[in-house]
């Protein structure tokens, strides 16, 4: 929308704008509440790397956490300044990101193992360069929905399959927070001409990112589980200070 006070950053370059004033508190954060509204995913992404690196899950885990902060962290730099590169470094890491839930749920089918990973992180470079000079917009879209899809079958799969009534409460979680994110985007996106001129703006996109990191946390957590059953490692489903879901698992001592 259009800007509030000066901005430090300069004249905004990037292609997309959300339905939140540009400037309106502070000359360095262009975008305020979809720039602060990053920070509870990156707290979720510690607490879930921290649990993964004290349990001694797969490193696949811990990238996964990690791939999280480095997209909340990329989303808080494209909402602070508007700016074209930020913006990629927003969104190449989705792809990034994506990517790797695809190595998560199809990997442990996958009968050549070396294959899938170098598969993938070519496929991630290229998107990656191609993406910095082509400047994909409707098709950066369309390839996130795509490969978004892509992994429902297998999500779906897990969720069959898995008998714990508590990790199956943390896949609906992850479905709710999901459809309740989607949501709130859309409002933003599709109504920003009319919640303009109301008196309190919603902050939709925002909203999107607060749902979002519930969702990737609450998946991460689901497929921790899933992956720790496959091993043998007897997991439980926790709840940290009787609110926050994590798992905790029990491995033989062999391993």
């Amino acid at each position: 929308m259009a800007d509030g006070i000066s901005s430090f950053w300069g004249p905004v370059t990037s292609t997309i704008e959300c339905c939140e004033k540009n400037y309106a508190y502070s000359s360095y954060i262009a975008e305020f509440y979809n720039t602060i509204s990053n920070i509870p995913t990156v707290l979720l992404a510690l607490i879930g790397l921290a649990n993964a690196l004290r349990q001694g899950f797969e490193k696949r885990f811990s990238v996964l956490h990690i791939s999280n902060m480095i997209l909340a962290i990329g989303s808080m730099f494209y909402h602070a300044t508007l700016q074209k590169v930020q913006q990629q470094g927003d969104e190449t890491p989705m792809i990034w990101e994506m990517l790797l839930y695809m190595y998560i749920l199809y990997s442990p089918d996958w009968h050549y193992r070396s294959t899938m990973p170098t598969f993938l992180f070519l496929y991630g470079a290229i998107f990656a360069v191609a993406h910095s000079i082509l400047r994909y917009d409707i098709g950066f879209k369309l390839h996130y929905v795509i490969l978004c899809l892509l992994c429902i079958p297998r999500m779906y799969k897990y969720y069959i399959y898995t008998e714990d009534a508590s990790a199956k409460r943390l896949a609906r979680l992850y479905l709710l927070t999901l459809l309740l994110g989607i949501f709130c985007w859309v409002i933003d996106r599709c109504l920003c001409e009319k919640i303009s001129h109301w008196s309190i703006n919603p902050q939709g996109h925002a909203l999107w990112h607060g749902f979002m990191g519930l969702s990737s946390y609450f998946a991460n957590t689901f497929l921790m589980f899933c992956r720790a059953q496959q091993r043998g490692w007897a997991p439980k489903v926790l709840h940290l200070m009787g609110i926050l879901p994590y798992v905790k698992i029990e491995k033989p001592k062999t391993q």
